[in-house]
């Protein structure tokens, strides 16, 4: 089962009740619409060998806050994607990964930006679910739950499975060195056409660059 949390709820309605929500490559109406979708630790916030277990641990990564306020600014829909097997390790429990994304959420529009959705895997690895990056069932949610194609729909994450769900999926994978990218850039399965930055404000800025967006 794949969960689709919308933190805060009313997030959820603004994308899901109406119809022109789309990716740059899709067309509604005349009205193009940009997405991009984040992995969360280690691209947002802080990653943690040891998860983050409650609000209070969790930290943005310097510069990304400002990072998705310039995004929204330039009209792009946030989403993230993230994988959080602390759930089904019994790490923490739905209630507390709820509040997590309800205080990032918080922290994002405090600095004016916003997330529009989050999606999340709470399964362990050993669940062999569909939803949990590599696998690309939490990427195919976002686009059947907003109607849209995948086609070049920027990914930015700091793992090898968020860069192998991207292209399983049809979108773009970036990668950034924050959180695993720099583990990531030596892994001898990393395909050598991803483009990689030093951090989301990096892949922000050539997103936003005119011949890159």
């Amino acid at each position: 089962m794949i969960f689709a949390s919308l933190a805060p709820l009313r997030f959820l309605l603004g994308i899901f009740c109406v119809s022109a929500v789309y990716s740059h490559a899709n067309r509604i109406h005349g009205i193009f619409m940009k997405l991009v979708i984040l992995d969360r630790d280690g691209v947002i916030n802080e990653d943690s060998d040891d998860y983050i277990k409650s609000p209070g641990e969790w930290h943005p990564v310097p510069g990304s806050l400002a990072a998705i306020a310039r995004l929204h600014r330039a009209g792009w829909r946030v989403v993230v994607a993230t994988n959080q097997s602390g759930v089904g390790r019994g790490l923490f429990d739905l209630d507390t990964l709820m509040r997590i994304h309800e205080k990032m959420c918080r922290t994002v529009r405090d600095a004016g930006g916003q997330i529009d959705a989050v999606f999340f895997c709470p399964h362990a690895p050993q669940d062999h679910c569909r939803c949990r990056k590599p696998q690309p069932g939490l990427l195919i949610d976002i686009a059947e739950r907003l109607r849209i194609k995948l086609t070049g729909v920027p990914l930015i994450g700091d793992s090898l499975r968020d860069l192998q769900a991207a292209r399983t999926a049809g979108a773009r994978p970036l990668l950034v060195k924050t959180g695993k990218g720099a583990a990531t850039l030596q892994h001898p399965g990393l395909d050598p056409d991803v483009p990689v930055f030093r951090d989301l404000a990096g892949a922000v800025d050539a997103l936003l660059t005119p011949d890159a967006g």
